[in-house]
């Protein structure tokens, strides 16, 4: 009895421990179950995910950049790129040999890329049709293709700071790509390949990516090519360290080309240096010399502190001030305000400035946006450096009145002549017109002019435009006088400031010109800026040249009516002078062209300009100019010498200016709706065409002054 209930405790005692251990076991499953279904749900989610599914992203085609005609400036192109999945490749000693034979890289190097990495490793990227297909014919086990999206450029080096490149990852690293960058960017895509353990695709699932928004410049890229040309040919000829020229629409801001050596073929991204990538026009600061003296003197004549007709002293060739001797290069003596700014007077800029005094001279300054970034649509924009009065030394006034102890960039240099030409209004330089959407296509788009504010008066900005053809046609910069244009502009040759030494180089300058054309109603104006050129150094010698055939070209190109003869256009004349005298002989020569009416010149007892000044300012027959109505033929009139020929037309009578002051001249072209041509200064003594002319309104009336 004893031994069977022992028996049976014995029996309830297994079962009980058999009831544990199966309790125990349940609660470990189910403890294991949370663990794997609930708190590490997540992470074997994700290694299913890695070791199911590799991911690639899709990068978008970048915006296309173009110029403002709709010239592609930069677009993308779908090109293939390789990739290996390690776990796919089986000899990868062998693939990387393969792949390198044809890449021409060290297989060492990619078979590490290809040994470092568990999922997804690159190969080659954005290859060219023909090595893709080399690899493609291999068909070696692991290695993918994937479509990515090249940049090209189809005009090379054109334009290359302004433009910018992208790098592999078709990241915007200068220029435009850069500044632009999230809007040209776009957004990513991506695809997604699903495959079984076995490494078998399943399934491929795809989120298309979205392009990038195009950009339209301002830039012409005819333009900018003949600028490119230009500046490549005189980098060549004085073997500059950096050059940069600007073409710019003065009426509204716009940059038409921007040009700087060295430059760079933004399509050979390794061959890119930080020295080439260098946009010289926004962000190298320099002391501008004499054309700074634009500044000085339409300062003095906005305040009324000096008239272009004043006579001032230049002597005895030098000034002092703050204990500073600020000479002049070459002794002028005592000279009309206007000749003094037209042989570069340092002496003379210096007088007008302590006229001004240090606090209006600086207003004027920061009027003409210096010492401010403009906000043009480039990295890398500096505002110069222009002190405050209150930090200036004594001698400062002088020197800045002249172009030094100050930093400016090319850019505030030729925003400030432009500010001149537009008649005293300051335009912000601009190089975008308009940013659009992916999918619309290239639209001429209307630009329109920011940041505009009056720094001068109408009539400063006229007598300023004088004295700066006074410049071209008498003074430093006669080597830019255009053929069938008007021209103005100022030189400038700065002394580099050399740290070592602490002092001006007397070896390194920076030589430029900075000008506008037509002298009335300008088109364009140039600035062309030359870092150290080697032999000969002066403005009016290395940059003059280059606006001269440079204006010439561009003004072509954007059909401006000319204003003055050609040189071509002046000997026809001198044979049709010499036709009327009897030399029948020459006289065929000129046959052909049609008839003509002819004006007499003034009488001869009223003082007579030189025929060279007449030929460049007064209006001629042989103009390109706005078609004039002309009525039905008459039979040819003779030339007389000394005559100056125009196209008839109906309209209103040339109103008489002899008499009538420079001011008083102006105001009555404005009413009478007729330009004026200004030659010298003083009294109305001379007028071409005579007063009482019939002539279509907005036509050009050349008038001289006298004192």
């Amino acid at each position: 009895m004893a031994s069977g209930n022992s028996s049976a405790r014995s029996g309830k005692a297994r079962l009980f421990l058999f009831g544990m251990v199966m309790l125990v076991w349940a609660i470990c499953i189910v403890l294991r179950l949370v663990q794997l279904q609930v708190i590490r749900y997540g992470d074997f989610v994700h290694q299913a995910a890695r070791q199911q599914q590799r991911a690639v992203e899709i990068v978008p085609p970048r915006g296309v950049i173009y110029d403002r005609n709709g010239q592609v400036l930069a677009m993308s192109d779908a090109v293939e790129s390789v990739f290996a999945v390690p776990s796919e490749v089986k000899d990868a000693a062998g693939a990387a040999n393969a792949l390198a034979n044809i890449l021409h890289e060290d297989p060492k190097e990619i078979l590490a890329r290809i040994q470092n990495q568990r999922y997804f490793a690159w190969i080659a990227r954005k290859l060219d049709p023909d090595t893709a297909d080399q690899i493609r014919v291999l068909h070696l086990p692991g290695v993918h293709f994937q479509k990515e999206n090249k940049r090209v450029y189809p005009s090379l080096g054109l334009a290359s700071q302004v433009i910018g490149y992208v790098g592999m990852d078709d990241t915007g690293l200068a220029g435009i790509e850069q500044q632009y960058d999230s809007q040209l960017r776009g957004t990513n895509g991506r695809v997604i390949y699903i495959q079984d353990a076995r490494h078998k695709l399943l399934e491929r699932v795809e989120k298309s990516p979205s392009p990038g928004a195009n950009v339209i410049l301002t830039i012409d890229r005819q333009i900018q090519y003949f600028a490119d040309q230009e500046l490549e040919a005189v980098m060549r000829d004085t073997h500059a360290a950096a050059g940069t020229i600007i073409v710019q629409n003065p009426r509204t801001g716009e940059i038409l080309a921007l040009a700087n050596r060295p430059g760079f073929n933004p399509n050979v991204s390794r061959e890119i240096t930080p020295l080439v990538l260098k946009n010289h026009a926004v962000s190298d600061i320099y002391e501008p010399g004499s054309v700074f003296k634009t500044v000085t003197y339409s300062s003095a004549l906005e305040e009324h502190l000096s008239k272009p007709e004043e006579t001032i002293s230049c002597d005895p060739g030098y000034i002092v001030v703050g204990g500073l001797k600020i000479h002049d290069s070459h002794h002028i003596g005592v000279v009309s305000v206007e000749k003094a700014f037209a042989q570069s007077s340092d002496v003379g800029a210096v007088k007008m400035a302590l006229r001004l005094g240090p606090d209006r001279f600086y207003q004027y300054m920061r009027a003409y946006g210096f010492d401010q970034q403009t906000g043009i649509e480039l990295p890398g924009e500096t505002r110069g450096r222009i002190k405050a009065p209150s930090t200036w030394s004594a001698s400062s006034i002088g020197s800045m009145a002249i172009g030094q102890e100050i930093g400016v960039t090319p850019l505030q240099i030729i925003s400030m002549v432009s500010a001149i030409a537009n008649g005293g209004v300051y335009n912000l330089p601009r190089l975008v017109a308009a940013v659009t959407a992916p999918t619309q296509r290239y639209q001429q788009t209307a630009f329109q002019a920011q940041g505009q504010h009056r720094v001068i008066s109408t009539m400063t900005a006229a007598q300023m435009r004088r004295m700066m053809e006074e410049v071209v046609l008498e003074g430093t910069a006669r080597r830019a006088i255009l053929d069938g244009y008007t021209s103005a502009g100022k030189t400038g040759t700065a002394q580099k400031y050399d740290p070592a030494i602490r002092k001006y180089s007397r070896t390194e300058y920076v030589g430029s010109f900075v000008g506008f054309a037509p002298v009335n109603d300008p088109a364009i104006t140039i600035a062309v800026i030359l870092d150290s050129p080697h032999g000969a150094h002066q403005g009016g010698q290395v940059a003059a040249p280059v606006f001269k055939r440079l204006a010439e070209q561009v003004l072509a190109y954007l059909g401006v009516p000319r204003d003055v003869e050609t040189k071509a256009e002046h000997e026809r004349g001198l044979l049709r002078a010499r036709a009327s005298e009897g030399d029948t002989e020459e006289a065929e020569h000129v046959g052909g062209d049609a008839p003509v009416a002819v004006l007499e010149s003034a009488p001869a007892s009223q003082p007579q300009p030189s025929a060279g000044k007449l030929q460049r300012l007064a209006p001629v027959a042989a103009q390109q100019s706005a078609p004039l109505a002309v009525p039905e033929p008459q039979q040819p009139v003779p030339a007389k010498p000394g005559t100056v020929v125009l196209a008839l037309g109906s309209e209103h009578p040339v109103p008489l200016f002899v008499g009538h002051s420079l001011r008083s001249a102006i105001e009555v072209a404005q009413q009478s709706g007729f330009e004026l041509q200004v030659i010298g200064s003083g009294i109305a003594c001379e007028q071409q065409p005579p007063a009482g002319t019939p002539l279509p309104p907005g036509s050009r009336v050349a008038v001289r002054f006298t004192r």
